[in-house]
């Protein structure tokens, strides 16, 4: 905790980071926009949304002047007084406005997938370096303290090589898709679009929304890139069940199933890295954590058990101001992006993909190589 010490006594006499959000809309009036109003470096300075009665509502709800509340993205860029930005729209935008608001000299968080082709996210990874920026995608498992627990395990000798990893995530999205009614008093200011149901505007279907999470925590827990898939999904590119298998760059092999229409009434989660001379297991919403090594005493916790490790927002503002590296980068948000293009590719022509691996500064920078973070 002496960290977090030094860290508030840096943010004294530090201006707050102006962030302005585009595609202020329900997932991030649930997630980030209560996040940056209970932090204490930034500033919700603008926001967009093109509809008139939502943008409206999004602006009184987070207290943004009505000057500052557009319905272009660009005029946003050109007229409000901003260090940042989150972007926040369908995945298929998420390229032109990031790029444009590097280019106009402004940090970027993106939500997942940070684009819906690799190309397009290694040019953001590209033109953030070469300006100097910060580029930070928002991937859950980074910002979970239980897999920073489980990627510091993973890290130590006595654990030895990765061998194998399994991932089972499923859970009701029907609704968010088109394919089902949507639940009754939905959290959130506004109520969430249809985009989703769109696989060019979504990128493609359940997969490209919720497995970004699974990839990131595969690569991110692990330290390890992925060099090979194979994937099988119900209807491409409308996918809700998906299967892919992994073979990263060490030789280990891993599996990932995540089910977007189960009846389940409750999510479900089962993750277990299996490792030369132990293991990690995940399960369950509440991340139930079991480590063991051989000859160790084993390690039980939950989530809720552990000192948080921050928010998205609330990192991407510390690494703006020189007071922490980013959890979730945007190398290691391209990685997942690959994978995620390689499944889809592989469920369409039934073929395996493999990955090129690149080397330098990236290949470390995707994975995050395993270090005490916090």
């Amino acid at each position: 905790m002496e960290n977090q010490n030094v860290m508030g006594e840096e943010r004294e006499g530090r201006s707050p980071v102006r962030i302005g959000v585009i595609g202020a809309g329900w997932f991030v009036s649930r997630r980030h926009l209560p996040d940056v109003q209970r932090s204490a470096n930034l500033t919700l300075t603008a926001l967009c949304r093109r509809d008139d009665a939502a943008r409206t509502r999004m602006a009184e709800h987070f207290e943004v002047a009505p000057e500052n509340a557009f319905a272009d993205w660009q005029q946003m860029l050109d007229a409000a007084p901003l260090d940042s930005v989150l972007i926040a729209t369908p995945n298929s935008l998420h390229f032109e406005q990031a790029q444009a608001a590097l280019e106009k000299g402004l940090h970027v968080l993106l939500e997942k997938p940070m684009t819906i082709r690799s190309d397009h996210a290694h040019e953001l990874v590209r033109l953030a370096r070469e300006k100097n920026l910060k580029l930070g995608v928002a991937l859950n498992p980074p910002y979970w303290a239980h897999c920073h627990r489980a990627r510091r395990a993973l890290a130590g000798e006595a654990m030895g090589p990765v061998e194998s990893v399994s991932m089972y995530w499923s859970g009701t999205a029907d609704y968010l898709f088109g394919k089902g009614p949507q639940p009754e008093n939905m959290p959130g200011v506004v109520p969430p679009t249809s985009y989703r149901s769109d696989p060019e505007l979504n990128g493609g279907g359940y997969f490209v929304d919720g497995g970004p999470h699974m990839v990131s925590e595969l690569i991110w827990v692990t330290g390890q890139r992925i060099r090979r898939v194979t994937a099988f999904m119900d209807e491409t590119p409308s996918d809700m069940r998906t299967t892919i298998s992994v073979e990263f760059e060490n030789g280990a092999v891993g599996t990932l199933n995540s089910i977007g229409n189960s009846r389940y009434p409750h999510r479900r989660v089962l993750n277990i890295f299996g490792c030369a001379h132990g293991m990690v297991q995940i399960k369950n919403f509440d991340f139930e954590t079991t480590i063991t090594r051989v000859g160790l005493e084993s390690e039980h916790f939950k989530e809720a058990d552990l000192i948080s490790v921050g928010t998205p927002v609330g990192n991407f503002a510390d690494a703006i101001q020189g007071l922490a590296p980013l959890f979730s980068p945007g190398e290691h948000g391209a990685h997942v992006v690959e994978v995620v293009e390689a499944a889809y590719h592989s469920a369409a022509t039934g073929q395996a993909v493999t990955l090129n691996l690149p080397d330098g500064p990236e290949a470390a920078d995707a994975v995050g190589r395993a270090r005490n973070l916090h």
